[in-house]
């Protein structure tokens, strides 16, 4: 029932992502799987299911194995119910082949067949099938008017959620999820925490959500220094550990080489002398004591600073009277007033297809409202970072990083740009690479370099944090916290919007409404009712 790895080692051209991992991860346990982008979760996970090849060494996986596909193109002609039974591969088979025995003309073979096929759907618990999917699909915020639909009739976002749902399917004796938050709301996210906490074989999740990783991990298993190491506990406490295993090897590589310095100006002194057999014994100990070599971490952090705006705004940044938005005569927002006054963070939550992006978008001046009126205070001037990178950046285009975040300010200096690209990791000639072969990561750096170039006052962010790895997230938290202007920002990442935000906009069921007061005591508002 255990996932084991033995010596896998993979290089992606000359680069070596990971060398001789041998690991076992054992049922029972929840493994967080961590690194910055670019140090090869993915990669591990598709190595792990045989997606993809290792350069070399082996894995054992269990019977029956959860994976959460990230390829939604292929389900997009299936009811969502079948696409959360494709889960279990071997029921979703025989089902399939006992319809096609159903239509044929009966026959001794067909009805021997069809025999054999009712035993592998009852030992596959396939007579429960469709209200375990259905219970899945509902905990996941898929309302049962959809269960039915195909999948492309239904928004993208319950799309990934449905393959969520295939991946939990059947009760697999090993689950393996890439950024299974993704497309989530916070109340998904918490169903899907309990979900976890009740499952009993082996988990390995890769998530970039902090708050998510704590909640449900008893291990880490982090993947820097070329290789995997497994710590015990959250993503909290292997913080805590790993950095104060690494301050322990370089405090006793610091006093071995004082030890060694000493013992080498001994023998550069005795080494032609009498006193031979010291000296031997000296070089010995020198051998002894040598410093081990620390491998360098691949993890990196941004440096995001919004810097204090040329031109501060005032007083009152934005103020809605009576605003609503619909789309195709549906009302989504309905006669929401609230004012956004200087220097306030205001974070955004809610379910998704609530209202959140809209509000956002109308406030940026990207959205005319349908009635109502939004006025914009004195000498707000406006960052945006959309959901949706391509609203801003054209991934067809031609131009390199250092062309577009050039073309974001008027007359600004080469060396400040090439500045604020090495902040956010785009070092030497990556600052040249074209936009078109950006990762998401890459891309959402980009664009929050540009708002750093431009000294805003007032920064408009709709899911800043997707694609950014923890690290990242974390450097945008304090930034946002130290931020001089105002903000408005939307996430589902608890942490981010629990530490930044001082204010909460709160898409409940009816309609939006302005907290005042931070995430845990909205959190603690709701609980009591």
């Amino acid at each position: 029932m255990t996932i084991s790895l033995n010596k896998i080692t993979k290089k992606v051209g000359p680069r070596l992502l990971f060398e001789d991992i041998t690991v076992t991860f054992n049922p029972n346990s929840r493994y967080g799987l961590t690194g910055p982008n670019g140090a090869g979760k993915s990669t591990l996970l598709k190595i792990v299911m045989g997606v993809e090849e290792a350069t070399s060494g082996s894995v054992a996986l269990p019977r029956r194995v959860g994976f959460l596909k990230q390829n939604i193109e292929q389900f997009h002609d299936f009811k969502v119910l079948d696409v959360v039974i494709m889960g279990n591969q071997r029921l979703w088979d025989a089902l399939a082949e006992r319809e096609k025995l159903y239509e044929a003309e009966m026959t001794d073979d067909v009805g021997i067949r069809l025999g054999e096929i009712e035993e592998i759907v009852n030992e596959e618990d396939g007579y429960n099938a469709e209200s375990d999917a259905e219970i899945l699909l509902t905990g996941m915020g898929i309302p049962p008017e959809l269960h039915h639909e195909k999948m492309h009739a239904i928004p993208t976002d319950r799309q990934f959620r449905v393959m969520l749902c295939q991946a939990l399917f059947g009760n697999p004796d090993a689950l393996l999820l890439d950024e299974p938050t993704n497309h989530l709301d916070l109340e998904s996210i918490g169903w899907l925490e309990r979900f976890l906490h009740d499952y009993k074989g082996v988990l390995v999740v890769v998530s970039h959500d902090r708050h998510f990783l704590n909640a449900v991990t008893t291990h880490i298993a982090d993947i820097d220094y070329e290789t995997l190491i497994i710590y015990p506990g959250n993503y909290d406490e292997m913080l805590v550990a790993k950095t104060a295993v690494r301050e322990r090897t370089e405090l006793e590589n610091k006093s071995k080489e004082k030890k060694v310095a000493q013992l080498r100006e001994f023998v550069a002194k005795f080494g032609a002398g009498t006193r031979a057999s010291q000296v031997q014994s000296r070089l010995r100990e020198i051998d002894r004591l040598e410093p081990q070599e620390l491998k360098k971490s691949n993890i990196q952090r941004p440096y995001i600073r919004f810097y204090p705006p040329e031109k501060p705004s005032g007083q009152v940044v934005f103020k809605c009277s009576e605003v609503s938005k619909g789309y195709e005569g549906k009302p989504v927002i309905r006669n929401f007033s609230f004012e956004a006054m200087k220097g306030e963070k205001i974070g955004v939550i809610g379910n998704n297809g609530k209202g959140k992006s809209t509000l956002l978008k109308m406030l940026a001046g990207v959205l005319p409202s349908d009635g109502g009126r939004i006025e914009v205070g004195h000498q707000v001037q406006i960052g945006y970072f959309p959901q949706n990178h391509a609203e801003i950046i054209d991934k067809k285009s031609s131009m390199t990083a250092f062309d577009w975040l050039k073309k974001r300010r008027e007359g600004v200096y080469d060396q400040d740009v090439r500045s604020i690209l090495g902040k956010m990791l785009f070092s030497g000639d990556d600052a040249f690479k074209p936009i078109s072969h950006l990762s998401g990561g890459e891309t959402a750096r980009l664009i929050i370099g540009g708002m750093m170039l431009c000294n805003y006052n007032v920064l408009i962010m709709d899911e800043p944090n997707n694609h950014l790895d923890l690290e990242a997230v974390s450097a945008l938290s304090w930034a946002l916290q130290d931020f001089k202007g105002t903000v408005l920002f939307a996430s589902h990442d608890r942490d981010l919007i629990g530490n930044a935000a001082t204010k909460i906009i709160a898409f409940e069921e009816n309609r939006p409404r302005l907290f005042e007061g931070k995430l845990d005591e909205y959190f603690a508002t709701q609980a009591a009712k």
